[in-house]
């Protein structure tokens, strides 16, 4: 699970800074920027495997935080908020460079949809964030991310790396929770096709 968003004892709430954001207060967004723009940049790293460009997506992520603070509600947290800036960032530049996962099962084409309560990792296989968790096979793990396709990456990316609940990562991205059930089904298995060597080597 992601590092809780609620700040440690002593440190200004997140929602007081935005508050002093939306009243001009330049320092205020310092702040936010330095709390979190560590783990921003993870998640663009992560969805495009690049340094430079995850720091350049990040950065206009932050620019475009700052540009819509003055609309930003506080109707849900400045994390959740900032993060699907940041995905619809870097999900925009994955379909301008038209990223395609070769063979990759487009879900967009089948009836089927998980349901709710569907286990959505194939039996008689760890799940991919269980092997994320050992660094020798971590470089394995990020190049068969890298091969699925936006959409299944960006939920792959949401729930294992992130550990984001399902409610949110439907929330994130948007789409339906039966989309991501059945998009992280789709992945999962995608992924277990990808890695299946690495799975019966660490059994």
């Amino acid at each position: 699970m992601p590092a809780s968003t609620a700040p440690d004892p002593g440190e200004v709430p997140d929602s007081d800074l935005v508050k002093r954001c939306q009243a001009g207060d330049t320092r205020a967004f310092d702040v936010l920027v330095n709390r979190y723009r560590g783990r921003i940049y993870a998640m663009t790293y992560h969805m495009i495997q690049n340094e430079t460009e995850a720091w350049d997506l990040a950065q206009e992520a932050f620019i475009k935080a700052w540009r819509a603070l003055p609309r930003f509600k506080l109707d849900s947290s400045f994390y959740t908020w900032l993060y699907r800036i940041a995905h619809n960032v870097t999900y925009d530049y994955l379909r301008k460079k038209r990223i395609q996962g070769e063979g990759e099962f487009d879900d967009s084409r089948t009836e089927h949809k998980a349901a709710a309560g569907a286990e959505t990792v194939p039996h008689g296989d760890a799940a991919p964030d269980t092997l994320l968790k050992n660094a020798e096979l971590g470089d394995r793990i990020r190049a068969a991310i890298a091969q699925l396709s936006p959409d299944h990456r960006q939920v792959i990316v949401l729930r294992e790396v992130e550990g984001l609940p399902y409610e949110e990562i439907a929330a994130t991205i948007p789409c339906s929770l039966g989309t991501v059930m059945s998009r992280l089904f789709y992945a999962r298995k995608k992924l277990q096709e990808l890695l299946k060597d690495t799975y019966e080597n660490a059994t």
